[in-house]
């Protein structure tokens, strides 16, 4: 079970995480903090309390915008322990998304707070902390020994509660779609519009006939998961739909291919495999 940080200068938002963190059957304990300095003398209780110690951490959920320190100052302070605690960002702003994996963060929560995409996150700790394992019991009733739910907190801690309890329907969902995630605002892109995929560090930029979209995936695993969906690796930078490539040239040893206005360049490693597909393809 999970014992996590809560750390938002804003009240409101702070019990509405609070209250959707304390709904997860995976979180054992949840507390807040209001301000920088509050955080930072939880924090550092844990990790001299060490990881088995009453006061002990796994996982602080840090806004990015607050007065005085910055969750991505807190953030730096932290890499100074021997074993601080994971970190994961709830922020409104989406252009700290690359400072916040550069600090080693495990997620990056765009606010409004999605209870499934707050799952996601929580899912992740889990995983890197080997918590795998759903408990078998459904969690208490929300409210139950808890300070009272913020408005609204109801309908979003029975929505996280059925994400977490039902990832199947979320499979089936993602076989179909990709969310992206702009501004706080989410958007399900289809699949079947993406024309390619660019890789951009840990990041893959997903192009459109109207345009990209960022997402924080590998392209190896977009790969993996997109291989029925017709997506084949043209280079280790670019994925390719091979039902949206248009020519395939040839010039001076050099392959490439064109996919609406963009020009890709083809690996020679994969350049064979391509022509074949299609081959294949252009002959039924």
């Amino acid at each position: 079970m999970l014992r996590v940080l809560a750390v938002d200068d804003e009240k409101p938002l702070l019990e509405e995480l609070l209250y959707l963190l304390r709904s997860d059957p995976r979180v054992g304990a949840a507390v807040g903090a209001s301000d920088a300095t509050e955080a930072l003398r939880r924090i550092t209780l844990a990790v001299e309390s060490g990881p088995d110690g009453a006061d002990g951490l796994d996982v602080v959920f840090l806004d990015i915008h607050m007065a005085g320190l910055t969750g991505l100052d807190i953030a730096r302070l932290l890499a100074g322990f021997s074993s601080p605690p994971l970190i994961v960002f709830v922020t409104a702003h989406e252009g700290f998304a690359v400072q916040a994996f550069d600090l080693k963060a495990v997620d990056y929560v765009l606010k409004p707070v999605r209870p499934e995409r707050l799952a996601e996150a929580v899912r992740r700790v889990c995983a890197l902390l080997g918590h795998d394992r759903e408990p078998a019991a459904a969690p208490a009733a929300p409210g139950s020994a808890r300070r009272p739910a913020p408005p609204g907190a109801p309908v979003l801690a029975a929505a996280l509660t059925a994400a977490v309890a039902a990832p199947a329907t979320g499979a089936e969902r993602a076989a179909e779609q990709i969310a992206v995630e702009l501004g706080g605002v989410t958007r399900f892109v289809a699949i079947a519009d993406i024309a390619y995929v660019e890789a951009q560090g840990d990041y893959a930029r997903l192009h459109t006939g109207e345009g990209s979209h960022l997402v924080r995936i590998p392209l190896s695993t977009l790969e993996e998961r997109w291989a029925a969906r017709g997506f084949v690796r043209i280079h280790r930078r670019h994925l390719v739909a091979l039902d949206r490539i248009d020519e395939l040239r040839l010039d001076a040893g050099t392959t490439s291919v064109r996919v609406g206005a963009a020009e890709l360049q083809v690996s020679r490693r994969h350049a064979r495999e391509l022509r074949d597909l299609l081959m294949r393809k252009a002959t039924g």
